[in-house]
This record gives structure tokens, C-alpha cells and sequence, in this order.
């Protein structure tokens, strides 16, 4: 298996980080070792993971390696779906345009929000009594 021409991106959501490598070929999807449909079995995250190359029309001409860390199984679709769009424009600048316009190059910045000193959680605090 040889991965000398190669384009290569991260993909970031919530707390997962997928690096994304592109490799012209027969159209696999690897996700660690596994294929994608069984390290995700939800139809929802399969379809995300797909929708820049549906997007594309590239169905079946890249093959991708994932290796991701952290977050959930959402998170972790989102940040691959995230890195292929990304490998994509790197790959081809003209897929700039049909991805910019699904929504697909905007980084979801939404992140847990820290604890704050006092509150039992981020917001939630103890239960106020006036007598």
C-alpha cells in the first residue's frame, strides 16, 4: 500500500481531531483499521462522512485513511467530514465553491464550555432558597 502522493487534512469538532489522507484510488473509506461503515453504524454518521463527496461528484475516486481521537462518535463524524472537505480544496481548488456552498469548509466552533469556580457545572448552580 503505497502513500507517497498523498494530500492530507485535520478536521476538528467539539473535542474529536480526524487527520484526513486522500489518496486517488478505488474509493475505500478506512477509519483506523476498520472500514467506516463499521467503526460508524449509525446511517446518520455514514452519510455525513459521504457528503463531500457527494457534493464533489468524487464518489468512488478517493481512497481515505483516518486516524481520530477523541470526542464521540458525532463529533468524530463531523471532524472527518470536516478534514475530506478540507483534503478536497487542497486537492482540487474548484471543489471550493460547491463545498463553501453546502456549508461544508465552516468549522463548527461549538465546545463545551469550561467550569466556572463556584457552580457545580459550567452554569448550574446550588439551588437558591429566600427562606
Amino acid at each position: 500500500m503505497s502513500t507517497e502522493n498523498y494530500v492530507w487534512a485535520t478536521g476538528k469538532r467539539k473535542c474529536a481531531i480526524a487527520q484526513v489522507r486522500l489518496i486517488p484510488g478505488e474509493g475505500s473509506i478506512l477509519v483506523g483499521n476498520k472500514v467506516y461503515d463499521e467503526a460508524f453504524p449509525r446511517l446518520e454518521h455514514q452519510r455525513s462522512i459521504e457528503t463531500p463527496f457527494v457534493v464533489t461528484n468524487t464518489v468512488g475516486k478517493y481512497r481515505v485513511m483516518v486516524k481520530v481521537t477523541g470526542g464521540g462518535r458525532s463529533g468524530q463524524a463531523d471532524a472527518i467530514q470536516y478534514g475530506i472537505a478540507k483534503a478536497l480544496v487542497k486537492e482540487n481548488e474548484l471543489f471550493r465553491a460547491a463545498l463553501r456552498g453546502g456549508g461544508l469548509l465552516t468549522r463548527d466552533a461549538r465546545i463545551k464550555e469550561r467550569r466556572k469556580y463556584g457552580l457545580k457545572k459550567a452554569r448550574k448552580a446550588q439551588q437558591y432558597t429566600k427562606r
